[in-house]
């Protein structure tokens, strides 16, 4: 599946839940370096066609960054057409984002601090995030990944080279604004630990591809919501992406196992969690971008806004 995390939270877990047991025990063959051939070379990883699943999570992103919903509430349908929204965001040909061109008095998606809950060996989700928040926080559970995103910041040899996609402006924005880079574990009620290392309550939070990739079934997925949530301010904005009705993926010689959840379940457990569902919508996975790689079904991408005295 093309995500970002897969592997931020299948760490040290307690050892009474068998369940979290095995996650741990199977990420610990995650190979980041597979993970990324998997899914951010072709076919997945052109950014050149406008309909491929790559620029539809950065259009889903982009567009909330920079617009919130100033043209009211959107209504998408199961394949992530909008009906009656204003324009969009556009990714251009080879990846480069371009937001909106008028100026904005505020927007409704900003503040000072973001943290990228689980955010693997990639930095796209973040791209548009870097141009309205100065202090970022990136988090994964293994240290390979942290290690990945350590060559990244550095711009050290042997680093994954995202330039190709023609992001290097961005990436050197996104570098400023990256202030450190955290071990996270999300079946922790702390999911960062007591040491206090990231300024808290954040103002938003991103997550991509983690919760139902490390969760061995969907009660563990509604408290790794709730602890996430603890990390943000009331009144505060969740961005969050994640795999549709998908039951496995490979990233090398490791088959993990992820917990299938639909669209209703997502709601619902948002809701549970004191947000308020601002806006929620799907891609479906052409069966060209079903490469044997994972069996994912669809994508989702939804805003989430924490609830005032939650």
């Amino acid at each position: 599946m093309s995500g970002t995390d897969r592997s931020q939270a299948a760490g040290a877990v307690p050892d009474s839940d068998p369940g979290l047991a095995a996650v741990s025990s199977a990420y610990q063959r995650f190979e980041p370096r597979a993970y990324l051939r998997n899914n951010y070379a072709p076919p997945r990883g052109d950014l050149s066609c406008p309909d491929g699943v790559g620029p539809w999570k950065l259009r889903c992103l982009a567009q909330t960054f920079a617009t919130g919903e100033r043209g009211g509430k959107r209504d998408k349908n199961s394949s992530g057409n909008e009906r009656g929204s204003t324009r969009e965001p556009k990714v251009k040909l080879r990846g480069e984002i371009e937001e909106e061109e008028e100026q904005e008095p505020s927007r409704e998606v900003s503040g000072r601090t973001l943290i990228d809950i689980g955010s693997g060996p990639t930095i796209y989700q973040l791209l548009s995030a870097c141009a309205h928040f100065e202090d970022i926080t990136m988090t994964d559970f293994l240290e390979v990944n942290r290690q990945e995103l350590r060559l990244w910041l550095r711009e050290e040899p042997g680093a994954f080279d995202w330039s190709v996609e023609s992001w290097q402006e961005k990436e050197c924005q996104l570098r400023a604004r990256v202030k450190r880079i955290l071990p996270i574990d999300v079946h922790r009620p702390q999911p960062l630990g007591a040491g206090g290392l990231a300024p808290l309550p954040a103002d938003a939070l991103v997550s991509a591809f983690c919760l139902e990739a490390v969760s061995p079934d969907l009660a563990s997925f509604q408290r790794a919501l709730d602890h996430i949530t603890t990390l943000l301010r009331p009144g505060g904005h969740l961005l969050l992406i994640g795999a549709l009705e998908e039951s496995w993926y490979l990233a090398g010689e490791a088959r993990l196992a992820v917990v299938p959840v639909r669209e209703e379940e997502v709601r619902e457990a948002l809701v549970r969690s004191g947000y308020e569902v601002r806006d929620l919508r799907t891609y479906t996975m052409p069966a060209h971008l079903q490469t044997g790689v994972d069996d994912v079904k669809g994508i989702f991408f939804t805003w989430a806004q924490k609830k005032v005295g939650v």
